[in-house]
């Protein structure tokens, strides 16, 4: 399916058209926190978390990987960006005020500090605390003679062979290493001619466990452990002497290698783009630039010089760790078997509501056919706000996709996908619904970073099966989380929509919050038959008569809005916007933010990454309080509430304040209209801002501290797993 050039240029015009309606920006650099060390302060957060001692163990190790797999995307992408800023000589500062170097500088100054905060906690608490509950991580050094004899055979029969050393010699040039590969070099004498030698081995730790299970019965002690392992590397560190029979090893040395891996389609031109997004695929594959070369802290200089030298890296890419590399691996630690250490399990339910329109239940014999309505009849009758994981994902939004998929009244589904599941079960019933006759068509986003591969597989796949399907824009990002039914019911058609903030993920539906709203309201129907026609085809839309849509009306929405809390006031009808979102980045809206609280707006911010905007600053922002919560879901919902003078309004959505969801993505953000469910999203957002457990407190300074509560501990997630199911009651 290859997309035509006029439409490209349709849509590159209607881009350029709304961004010039955006206002100069006028923001002091002074009252703008940089982006890049916005992120590192939330992923600060993220390890405070693992730090804590009142987080389970388990999870402590779950928080410092997630810490881990963040910093090496933050590499991958925004440090390679500003890496080819600075080889490319652009000096262009940042709304703050900095060049791209002084933005590496200070990156790498601010990491240094956290980067050992978390090799202490696993040297000093993680494995000692986890030894005392059975739970031992060995060096290989430590292992005894029976152990030890277990490990030398578990390497030659289940490592070795798939190992390939790598000589560097004038013979041998120095090897391709592989983006966040895990490696061993080898120092090797040859006893023969006296030469000294390099070698690099991989370890293959994307096919084997990073530690190696050791049967318990070898521990030799009176009671038995839980679980024994030993790192992966060390393994085979320790058995390099089979790798080079007849040479002496004269040292081992860990290291690995972050690449850019940012895949930036520069070619406008191209004819086809799923072929120009796996042409970007493979070459992201071979791996970009180096951005960063991680070594145990005890590598020999001569040795980083010579891994330096071997691939080009600059010494401020270098990073010497005291302890293992590559923490991301913690991860496979929550399948030791010690529930205790771990968060109770949580499966979420079926929204009270929906109880009675599932088809399963019916088949099974769980309810009788007269007691099930399907749930078209339940969305028809009022509006479905869902919360998840709170809220089932399995039961809510895939029940209305498979209901729609063999409804025989359904005529026709349309949704984007973002980012799915594997064996996603959205996706079969799309191909079912299309094998039914009914006219599919589904938006693949075929940009979705990290995830472009898996999507174009899925098109494929969709294609294949008879589902209409596009592939996004070329120069937008089609993040919006939208799915349009239609259903023919008595000579008429009637549009039901879903409208989210997250993905259509059933993985993902279960590890973070996110909001929904399930809905029969013709105008919104009517929306997302338009927004779907913006999509597909050379529609010109430029307003929606609900939806606030992103690059369309939706920036300028959202300032309206803004600027309406500030017009009451100042006529001295109060003043109160709650907002709770990913990331706040936009200067523009900052500055509206910073101007709103000068007019006396009460600002109340939740937010869970970046914010680049300074909190309770004297004569700038007194009004405007920030809280950020890291707990065991991930806070993805978008929620936007503004008081609007004692006639509250609040909107929920795929975007946050950033230029990239406001102005170079399509997104789309609902009203929330019944005034029950209103209410109980105000309800949700005072248990965010009473939480005293998983929030942090932003300071005028840009710092933040985490809350410790005197007396009553209130954790917001835990209280919505017991409060969402029985009904949020609307607030006082």
């Amino acid at each position: 399916m290859q997309w035509q050039g006029d439409c490209y240029l349709a849509t590159n015009s209607l881009r350029t058209r709304f961004s010039s309606v955006i206002a100069e920006r006028s923001l002091d650099p002074d009252l703008y926190i940089n982006r890049e060390l916005s992120w590192i302060a939330f992923n600060e957060r993220v390890l405070v978390q693992a730090l804590d001692e009142r987080t389970p163990l388990l999870e402590q190790a779950k928080f410092s990987a997630i810490f881990s797999n963040n910093l090496d995307e933050f590499f991958m992408v925004r440090v390679a960006s500003l890496k080819a800023q600075v080889e490319a000589d652009i000096d262009k500062r940042s709304e703050d005020g900095r060049t791209p170097l002084e933005q590496l500088n200070a990156i790498r100054e601010h990491l240094a500090p956290l980067l050992e905060r978390q090799q202490r906690h696993y040297r000093s608490q993680l494995k000692c605390q986890l030894h005392n509950h059975g739970a031992h991580l060995l060096d290989y050094e430590q292992l005894n003679e029976r152990q030890r004899l277990w490990v030398d055979n578990y390497f030659r029969t289940a490592i070795f062979p798939v190992l390939t050393p790598l000589a560097v010699d004038p013979a041998h040039p120095f090897p391709f290493v592989s983006n966040l590969s895990l490696n061993v070099a080898a120092l090797i004498d040859d006893p023969e001619t006296g030469q000294r030698l390099l070698a690099r081995v991989k370890v293959p730790q994307t096919i084997l466990p990073r530690f190696v299970a050791i049967p318990t019965d070898l521990a030799g002690e009176h009671s038995e452990p839980v679980h024994t392992a030993v790192p992966l590397e060390q393994v085979v560190a320790f058995n390099l002497g089979l790798l080079f029979p007849g040479m002496s090893i004269e040292g081992h040395y860990f290291f690995r290698v972050t690449r850019d891996a940012d895949l930036e389609l520069r070619d406008l031109e191209a004819d086809d783009l799923m072929i120009a997004i796996e042409q970007g695929l493979r070459k992201r594959r071979m791996g970009g630039e180096v951005v960063r070369l991680e070594v145990a802290d005890g590598m020999p200089q001569d040795v980083v010089e010579m891994l330096m030298d071997g691939m080009s890296v600059e010494e401020a890419d270098l990073y010497r760790v005291n302890g293992p590399l590559g923490l991301d691996d913690l991860f496979g630690l929550m399948g030791i078997p010690l529930p205790d250490l771990k968060n109770g399990s949580h499966s979420g339910q079926t929204p009270s509501v929906l109880c009675r329109a599932q088809r399963n239940m019916l088949e099974d014999g769980s309810i009788k056919e007269e007691e099930f309505e399907s749930i078209f009849s339940v969305v028809r009758r009022r509006d479905v706000l869902l919360h998840h994981p709170y809220d089932l994902f399995s039961t809510s939004v895939e029940e209305f996709i498979n209901q729609a998929a063999d409804d025989p009244l359904v005529m026709g589904i349309k949704m984007t996908l973002y980012r799915t599941s594997k064996d996603s079960p959205i996706i079969a019933a799309l191909i079912r619904a299309a094998e039914n006759g009914k006219q599919v068509m589904a938006l693949v986003e075929l940009k979705a970073r990290f995830d472009e591969d898996n999507n174009i597989q899925w098109a494929k796949h969709l294609e294949s099966s008879g589902v209409h399907v596009v592939y996004g824009v070329l120069g937008l990002k089609t993040h919006t989380k939208i799915v349009l039914v239609v259903r023919k019911e008595k000579e008429r058609l009637r549009s039901y929509v879903h409208i989210g903030t997250g993905n259509y993920n059933s993985k993902t539906s279960r590890l973070y919050t996110d909001l929904g709203l399930l809905s029969a309201r013709p105008e919104l129907g009517q929306d997302l038959v338009e927004l779907f026609n913006y999509l597909t085809g050379f529609s010109k839309q430029q307003e929606f008569r609900k939806l606030l849509v992103a690059p369309v009306s939706l920036r300028k929405g959202m300032e309206n809005l803004i600027r309406r809390e500030i017009d009451h006031a100042q006529n001295g009808r109060g003043g109160h916007i709650r907002a709770k979102m990913n990331s706040l980045v936009d200067p523009d809206i900052i500055d509206l933010l910073y101007a709103a609280s000068q007019a006396g707006v009460k600002i109340e911010l939740i937010i869970r990454g970046m914010c680049c905007l300074y909190p309770g600053r004297e004569g700038v922002s007194d009004n405007i309080s920030v809280v950020s919560i890291i707990g065991r879901f991930l806070e993805h919902s978008r929620l936007f509430w503004f008081a609007n003078g004692g006639e509250p309004e609040a909107y929920i959505g795929s975007a946050d304040w950033m230029p990239r969801n406001l102005d170079r993505r399509v997104e789309a953000v609902t009203p929330i209209e019944e005034p029950a469910l209103r209410e109980q999203l105000e309800r949700l957002l005072q248990i965010y801002l009473d939480d005293n457990r998983g929030s942090f407190d932003m300071h005028n300074d840009g710092s933040f501290s985490q809350r410790h509560p005197v007396g009553e501990e209130r954790n917001s997630q835990l209280s919505l797993i017991e409060t969402w199911r029985k009904g949020l009651p609307a607030k006082n």
